[in-house]
């Protein structure tokens, strides 16, 4: 009887033990917790405690990415860079793919291929920010002029991200199967780099990827949030030049030509009709002429004046309407003055042309779910499309229809960003000189919100 007794006391009080550890209580807490990472020291806060353990090696990586940008195509150092820190985890890189791309290859059994982009290159900007690790700089641009050289789109903040889902990605082989494609991109800002990549074999000398999935640091959400916006999320960009013709001569004597200044604005005004009149107000799109240029004193009429403008619009039909519009809006304007069909304007339409950003519905949802379960519904958040672009969309724009995603990652201080919706101040956008991420949390939400999407798409 008495061993019996014995027997029940000591699970009695191995009970109460268990039940007076906190960190067995801890443990357990975080066995029973929602978050989806599972197989960690209690699931999502072992993900963040070694993102935690990560963070100074990231921030010094981010500082350096800072401090030392590069403008599109010239990406040199930064692809070296980017191409070290995943060769050391264990990546098998490629450099120089369509010029300064890099491409890191990760196998691990069979399963999806998953594609995880960054861009790399920085903006011909003087810096204003006036944080003490401001970049000081300077280059020659391609006509010669020195110029302040910024990463104010955040492309630092991307590439630490990128860098820092691939070590945790790396150190996680026991939790996913399948092939990580890490793809450090050059040229973004210029709309020539994702094409550059594609036409250089990406989707020949490597995996073709099952799915597609990139960031953007935005100053439109705070720090520690992120935002989805499924379909439609960035806009076809296009510019165009138009030179407009005409027959000069002086200013006293207007009869005697054809005003190609008074043809011009006409046209400017004229183009206005087509978004208002012509495009269903459910398809967006837009027409804006940003510059006009001509003549050279106030009694010539000039020969000639030259317009430059951009569209923007979410689907090719309406793309392809806009140019056509365009062209015959311009056109009438030209004939209503009498001028021969020989001196219509000339339309030159850009090469730097950027597809719009289609967020696959389906992938888009598998990605929700995810940073509500990792994040808190608190932290997630549905942003609407905008009209400006992101050449990301061409990895999805191949025959092989890759689905992708582009989310948002908040990048801008908390009580700054409370203080703005009130009114109070205003945030300075992507592309200006005083734009300036805050780092932590930025960086931590983004390496848990991409290591948290790309196990869903290959965990097992």
């Amino acid at each position: 009887m008495r061993p019996l007794l014995t027997g029940i006391f000591i699970l009695f009080l191995l009970a109460v033990s268990a039940q007076d550890d906190p960190i067995r209580q801890l443990k357990q807490q975080a066995r029973e917790s929602t978050s989806f990472i599972e197989g960690l020291d209690g699931k999502a806060g072992g993900l963040r405690g070694q993102i935690d353990a990560d963070y100074a090696y990231l921030e010094a990586l981010y500082l350096h990415y800072h401090t030392h940008p590069e403008l599109s195509f010239y990406e040199i150092e930064t692809a070296k860079r980017m191409a070290e820190e995943l060769r050391k985890i264990g990546f098998e890189v490629t450099e120089k793919v369509g010029g300064n791309g890099v491409v890191g290859i990760l196998k691990n059994g069979e399963g999806p291929t998953v594609l995880v982009r960054a861009d790399m290159d920085a903006l011909p900007i003087v810096e204003e920010t006036g944080k003490p690790y401001a970049s000081t700089v300077t280059t020659r641009d391609e006509a010669g002029n020195t110029v302040g050289v910024m990463h104010a789109c955040g492309h630092d903040i991307h590439m630490t991200v990128w860098a820092g889902a691939a070590r945790r990605l790396a150190a996680m082989k026991d939790k996913w199967k399948g092939t990580l494609a890490f793809i450090g991109q050059p040229a973004e800002e210029r709309s020539g780099g994702a094409n550059a990549m594609l036409a250089d074999g990406l989707y020949e000398r490597f995996p073709v990827p099952d799915y597609g999935i990139a960031l953007h640091d935005t100053p439109g959400l705070p720090a520690g949030k992120v935002g989805y916006c499924p379909g439609y999320s960035l806009a076809n960009v296009d510019m165009m030049d138009i030179t407009v013709y005409g027959k000069g001569g002086h200013g006293a004597a207007p009869q005697d030509t054809k005003d190609p200044v008074l043809l011009a604005s006409r046209m400017v005004v004229a183009l206005q009709t087509i978004v208002s009149r012509e495009i269903s107000p459910l398809n967006p799109a837009v027409v804006t002429v940003g510059s006009i240029h001509g003549g050279s004193k106030g009694n010539i009429i000039p020969d000639e004046v030259k317009l430059e403008l951009t569209m923007r619009s979410y689907s090719d039909e309406v793309r392809m309407a806009l140019i056509e519009k365009i062209k015959r809006v311009c056109n009438g304007v030209a004939m209503s003055a009498g001028l021969a069909e020989g001196q219509y304007p000339k339309y030159t339409l850009r090469e730097e042309y950027t597809p719009s950003v289609y967020n696959d519905p389906e992938l888009t949802e598998r990605v929700r779910q995810v940073f509500v379960k990792d994040l808190g519904a608190e932290n997630v958040e549905e942003v609407p499309p905008g009209m400006v672009g992101e050449d990301f969309a061409r990895y999805g724009r191949t025959e092989e229809q890759v689905p992708i995603v582009l989310f948002w990652l908040g990048a801008a201080d908390p009580e700054a960003y409370e203080a703005a919706q009130r009114g109070e101040l205003s945030l300075p956008s992507l592309h200006s000189s005083k734009f300036a991420p805050l780092p932590e949390p930025t960086i931590k939400t983004g390496v848990a919100a991409m290591t948290a999407a790309v196990l869903e798409l290959l965990g097992e």
